[in-house]
């Protein structure tokens, strides 16, 4: 099995990070990169396997490199590091004094077991993913990332969207290698941002998780509200687990009452058109050299942001009105499908608490 070969602080807490920093089917693939979560932390780890000749390593040597961070929006940045110290281990093994000094420049305050800091210094926090102002939301990853997010699930975004904005358990299973998978949560956690003042004190936190396994299964029993990803088929058949299980492009849902969010509606077709629209000429202002400063990712956040707001806002309005009713009119100025968006609509007031009366009559036929 995997076992942590070495670490600093000596002392702290790092049981099962030697599986969450080892994707499950890692040994079938040369290189890979990982983010996970150990407690109140974050882990990014790179992965490498080489060839050599022993028996007793089984003709192979594999590990993984790994640091942990109170949150995950800087990891990306020590990525070339470890990708050059796990070659470094797998050619050098034993030789740790490039990790010794990396430790030594780069420690700050990490939270004790009792998630109350080991030092008199102030530890700040990132907020919960559902209260993150934007630009707080930087996670670098390869060009083209959201691009890659929006092309490989197409129209299905906006089922994921669904979602993402009801705090589902979302689960995403992918064969290594892992790296790209563990950024296709966070895009799915990018689209549930809201940016409204007050909304939803009570609505549980959308927690990025990153890549789990089974040695997680205890910890995600509890969980309320979570987007993970996986290279263990076993999670489907644990279906007290999750709500919405992601395999490739097909996302489904064991739940009754979540089916119809599976199916794409009118208004999420025109959704995807606009978002479509916008990358279009995002591109062509690059190519013309008028607009340099905006990126897709931007326009993917702010775009699904905008969404939100749009929505929180009408619905808020509405629940502050004297007769408190909401409309089919009002859902198409949300941007909902007044028949389509139906169930979505009547889950999303009851998440968020929001008292407000549905008059939109369903169809006797269509």
């Amino acid at each position: 099995g995997n076992m942590v070969e070495w670490c600093l602080p000596q002392d702290i807490d790092l049981e099962g990070v030697e599986f969450k920093s080892m994707a499950s089917g890692s040994h079938k693939i040369q290189s890979d990169f990982i983010y996970f979560r150990k407690g109140l932390c974050f882990g990014l780890a790179c992965f490498a396997n080489m060839p050599v000749e022993s028996e007793l390593e089984r003709g192979a040597r594999m590990k993984s490199v790994g640091i942990l961070s109170p949150s995950y929006t800087l990891l990306y940045r020590y990525m070339h590091f470890l990708e050059n110290q796990v070659r470094h281990q797998l050619e050098m093994p034993g030789h740790y004094s490039h990790l010794e000094a990396f430790y030594d420049d780069k420690k700050g305050v990490l939270p004790d077991s009792k998630g109350t800091s080991t030092s008199q210094q102030p530890v700040h926090w990132l907020p919960s993913i559902h209260r993150y102002m934007y630009p707080e939301m930087k996670i670098t990853h390869p060009a083209g990332c959201m691009s890659q997010f929006i092309k490989f699930f197409g129209e299905q975004i906006l089922v994921l969207w669904k979602f993402a904005l009801l705090r589902k358990r979302i689960l995403i299973f992918s064969p290594p290698p892992v790296g790209v998978v563990c950024y296709r949560v966070y895009c799915c956690c990018c689209l549930a941002n809201v940016s409204l003042p007050g909304l939803g004190g009570t609505v549980p936190e959308s927690k990025p998780f990153f890549y789990v396994n089974v040695a997680d299964i205890e910890m995600l029993e509890t969980e309320v509200s979570y987007v993970a990803c996986t290279t263990e088929k076993i999670f489907e058949e644990k279906r007290d687990l999750y709500d919405v299980y992601v395999d490739n492009q097909n996302v489904k849902t064991h739940h009754e009452h979540l089916q119809p969010l599976l199916k794409i509606n009118n208004a999420d077709k025109e959704k995807y058109r606009r978002l479509n629209d916008q990358r279009q000429m995002l591109m062509y202002s690059q190519e013309v050299g008028e607009d340099c400063s905006s990126c897709e990712e931007d326009l993917f956040i702010l775009f699904f942001m905008e969404q939100n707001n749009r929505i929180f806002q009408t619905l808020m309005e509405v629940s502050a009105s004297q007769d408190k009713t909401l409309t089919a009119e009002h859902a198409r100025g949300m941007g909902l499908d007044p028949q389509g968006d139906r169930s979505f609509l009547m889950d999303l007031l009851e998440v968020y608490g929001i008292d407000v009366m549905l008059v939109i009559d369903n169809p006797c036929c269509t």
